[in-house]
Formats: C-alpha cells, structure tokens, sequence
C-alpha cells in the first residue's frame, strides 16, 4: 500500500512536469527529453513514460509547439499603446478624464463600429468619447483590442469604481464596437488556462482580421507606374486607407514583356535588331511598383524604426506621403510587407536569396533565418530533382542540352560568407559533395575553393580549409554510410595505398577474362557481364558490382581534392 502511494505521488509530481515541456517522466536530467511532437526527444518522452495510462496521455496532448510563433507579432501590436517614438498613432480618443493615441487601421482591422466611421471620415484625428462610459471600460476595451493581457483585477480598488458600472460600460462598447468576443475574455480572467486558450484564439483571430486589411488595403492599392514618373505620385496624408508611407521596388530589366533592346558598336547592331530605329521602337521603360504602407507595422524592422525615429526626412510630417526606396524586386518587398503585418513569410526557392539579401539590409532576423531555412531544405543534398550546371553533350552530336539548376550553389556560397550564415555553408558544402564529380573541375570551385583559404587571418603555411573541410566530410557522409548498412566498412579505408596506373591494368586484365576490351577511348563499346551492361567508374574503370564503383569513386574523389590543392599551392 505505501509502494502504492509512493508511485501515485511521483505520477502527481512529474505529469504537470511533462505537460509543461519538461523532461520524461522518472528519467535523470541529463537523459531528459523536451516534450515536443515530431521530435527524436519527444518520442523519448513518449517511450520513456512509466505506464501505458501517461503515454496516451502525452499522445492525446497537443504539444505541437513550445513557444507560441505569433507572440513577437502580438507583443508588437501591445507595444503600440504605450509606444512614444516613433510617433505612428494618427486619431486620439478623448474624454474629460483620460485621452488614447490608436491607430485609424487597427481600429478599422478589428472593430466593424471603426471601419465604417473611418471609411466616411478618414481625416478624423480626434474622437470625442461619451460621458456615460467611464474611461476604465475604454481600457479594457483597448487592451482587448491590442491583444493585451487583461488583468484579473479590473476594478483599481483606489479608483472607487464599482464592478457594476465597469461592466455596464464594457457591455456598452462591445455591443456599439460589435465585439462580442471581449465579454468571453472577461469572464475568463480568473481561469488562468481557460484565459491562456481564450486570448490565443484572439490573437489568431486578429492575425486573420489584419491579413484581411492587408489584403484589401496595401497590395489591392499598389501601383505600377514607370520608374521615371515615380516622383510625380502625391498620395494625400488623408487617406481611406490610413497609409502614412509609400514603398517603391523597382522592376528588374529582364521583368517585362518586350523584346530586349540591342546594342550598338561602331554602328553595327549586336543582338536581333536590325537597327537603331528598331531599338527605340522595342525599348520599354522601367517599371516600379508602390506599396501604400503603415509605419505602425514597418518599424517591426530596426532599419524601419530607426528611420522613422530619426531626424531623417521620411520622419517629418508633410502634405504628401513621403516615397521610399527598398532596394529589392517587388515580389520580395511584397513578402517582407505580408511577413511584418501577418508573420507568414512563403517564399519560393528562386526568390530565396533575395529575401535573404532584403532581409539582413532591414535587420530582420527571423525572416532572415526563414531565408535560409527554404534555401537549406528544398535543395537537400539527397534532392535528385536539382539538376546539374553543366551542359549535357549529345551522343548523337546534335545541339547541346543545358540543364539549369534550381538555385547556383555558388551564389549561396557569396551570400553565406557576406551574411554570416553558418547554416547556409553547410548547406552548399553538402549539396557540392553529393554531386562533386560535377564541380570538382570547375575553374569556377577552384577560385572558391581559394577565397575560401584566404578567408584565414594569419594563415600558417599548413592550415585549414572550411569550404573543403566541409566537404570532405559530407563526401564521406556520402558514400559510408550505404556500407556501414552492408557492414563493407573495409571498402572505404581512406588510408589505402591505391596506385592509379596499376589498378587500371587490373582492371583491364579483368576485362580481356570477361571478354570485354579496354582501349582507354572515350567512345568504347560498354563491357558487358553475364549479359549486361558493366559499371564504370568516374574514370572509366569496369568494376565488378556497384560496392566497388562506390569505393573507387570515393578515392577518385579524394584524389582529385589532393591535385586540386597541389594546383592552387596549398597545404591543407
């Protein structure tokens, strides 16, 4: 009876434990396990659980998450009421006793009462408050509206405020405001999971509110308009829309539908064209794209806020919406606009490195790292979809073929270093060593491969490489692990003394005993055996099965890194 009591105690003590994320339950700290679902350490929670009972407690448990990813999102829209500078409140809420600096878009985003009164009177700067309403009812409504905590004492004991009349005043606002949900929040104050779950929903619900204001107000109204004509745009500070500011991304040249101008060199045409005339005739101008924008949700980037905040000119108040320039296409400013007022950032993989370029000019991190999470995952070093860079000949001797690569791994590599993403360099160095048979004989990874030695300070005569160290170790990734599975280890001794010229005598012996012959021609007729085709190496060497090719391809490899080195004169 006593063991009895003692295992429920330890159940009672370590379940809380375990639903908050902490470790498994009756296993040491340092053998614990976070309690987050499609994770190796949440399935260590789950398997380490003492009974049958708490496993299917943790597996019935939405533990999906640790932390909440629209919480930076909702404590930035919090932090508007109290913010100070930069100024971006545009209409004051006034009575006799207490005065409130909004926002015109938040309060048209989340109350239907706003959306229409703002929409007949967009100047309005100052709104007289009712008498009737005391001013404590306003700030539950407006901690409500900006995703506030609310307190669970909502009456000040030393303000001589009656309950009561607290809660005819809230009743009176949610009905004019037609925000029916604030009353469930009220009522949930002392209930502090019910008001955990309660204000969640709130703020996914604001998200969805503010998407549908953004879609309606910021990319239905933008504007394209030819770069030289940019300056000639005067959007009045009054505006159905409450933009405060204008974003300009211009078009790249190639971002249009008209064939490209050619160019002229001692008065002959280079290019389609025929002659000057014609050239004048296709040329279109450039383009640019204007965003109307908020400055309450673009100073979410430090570059923004500091503008803004600054004695810049974009900071001074003026008859016309000041223009600013992001040096970035339009498709990536519009992701950034979506990402700072809604927290979703979708980005496809040609636009990758642009977004993450954008990103680190505006100093926003998370987009930064979402960035480079795309680049990193869509282009795995397992992805065979990602074809190679070079050009594929045809047997035939018909035209060329050029595959085209889904992202150049080269770029990724500059952007890398220039940025400081560690996660992006080990990503091209695994997609390079899965497919270095492509690039080890590119001039191209040489020069890399020699920026990548400079980048040492104080470099010793013998030091080391990254780009290359890195490498080396994803190509053994490569190849060893396909025969740890086999248990063939043997077949990669690295320290093997392979002597090039005599294994390819044997492996012409081998041949001529199978009937096959080598002359060392590029244009050979294929060896077979047993009736089918024979495998060959990277240099052209007939091997018996595909565990043989696998092992010479890695030593070929490995050499060829050693003559790359010895080229570039350097001891690593």
């Amino acid at each position: 009876m006593r063991s009895y009591n003692i295992f429920w105690s330890l159940v009672s003590y370590v379940l809380p434990c375990v639903m908050a994320g902490a470790v498994a339950p009756l296993t040491p700290p340092k053998t614990g396990a976070m309690a987050e679902r499609n994770t190796f350490q949440g399935e260590r929670c789950i398997y380490n659980a003492l009974n049958n009972r708490i496993r299917n407690l943790l597996l019935s448990y939405d533990y999906s998450k640790s932390t909440d990813p629209l919480q930076p999102w909702a404590m930035h829209i919090t932090s508007l009421l109290t913010m100070d500078r930069p100024k971006t409140s545009d209409i004051s809420l006034v009575s006799d006793s207490d005065s409130f600096h909004l926002h015109k878009f938040l309060l048209s985003a989340r109350t239907p009462y706003f959306r229409r009164k703002l929409s007949e009177r967009p100047e309005t700067e100052v709104w007289k408050l009712s008498d009737s309403i005391p001013a404590e009812a306003f700030q539950v409504v407006l901690r409500y509206l900006y995703l506030g905590q609310l307190p669970r004492d909502l009456v000040d004991p030393r303000s001589g405020m009656s309950e009561e009349r607290l809660f005819l005043g809230i009743d009176k606002l949610t009905k004019q405001l037609e925000v029916e949900k604030l009353w469930e929040a009220v009522l949930s104050v002392n209930d502090r999971r019910l008001a955990r779950q309660r204000y969640q929903d709130e703020v996914a619900r604001a998200q969805g509110q503010v998407e549908v204001f953004f879609q309606d107000s910021v990319l239905r109204h933008k504007m394209t308009v030819e770069t030289q004509k940019v300056g000639e745009i005067c959007w009045p500070r009054e505006n159905a829309i409450f933009a405060d500011c204008l974003l300009r991304a211009d078009a790249e040249d190639g971002d249009d539908d008209f064939p490209r101008a050619t160019s002229v060199s001692n008065g002959i045409p280079i290019g389609p064209g025929t002659g000057p005339a014609q050239q004048s005739k296709y040329r279109r101008p450039k383009r640019s794209v204007v965003y109307p924008a908020h400055k309450a949700f673009l100073i979410r980037s430090p570059y923004f806020q500091t503008m803004f905040s600054g004695p810049f000119l974009e900071a001074q108040a003026a008859e016309f919406l000041h223009i600013i320039k992001v040096d970035c296409v339009p498709e990536v400013l519009e992701i950034i606009l979506t990402f700072l007022y809604t927290e979703k950032a979708d980005c496809s993989l040609d636009l990758a490195l642009d977004l993450l370029y954008a990103a680190d000019m505006l100093f926003i991190d998370k987009l930064k790292t979402k960035a480079a999470a795309t680049i990193s995952t869509l282009g795995s070093g397992n992805n065979k979809a990602v074809v190679s860079h070079r050009d594929v000949g045809d047997c035939s001797g018909g035209p060329q073929e050029v595959e085209v690569e889904a992202i150049n791994v080269y770029d990724v590599i500059r952007a890398a270093w220039d940025l400081g993403v560690q996660r992006l360099e080990e990503f091209a160095a695994r997609y390079i060593a899965y497919r270095l048979e492509d690039y080890i004989d590119d001039p191209e990874f040489a020069d890399f491969v020699k920026e990548s030695a400079s980048r040492i300070k104080d470099r010793q005569e013998t030091d080391t490489i990254e780009l290359l160290d890195d490498i080396r170790h994803y190509l053994d990734e490569r190849f060893r692990l396909r025969f740890e599975e086999a248990g063939l280890e043997d077949l990669l001794d690295e320290d093997a003394d392979v002597d090039r010229p005599d294994d390819q005598a044997n492996s012409q012996r081998e041949g001529n005993d199978i009937g096959g012959t080598r002359n060392g021609e590029d244009d050979a007729p294929p060896v077979t055996l047993s009736g089918d085709t024979a495998v060959t190496t990277l240099e052209g060497e007939v091997v018996e099965d595909e565990f043989d090719l696998e092992a010479m391809n890695y030593r070929i490899l490995l050499q060829k890194i050693d003559v790359l080195l010895e080229d570039l004169k350097l001891d690593a």
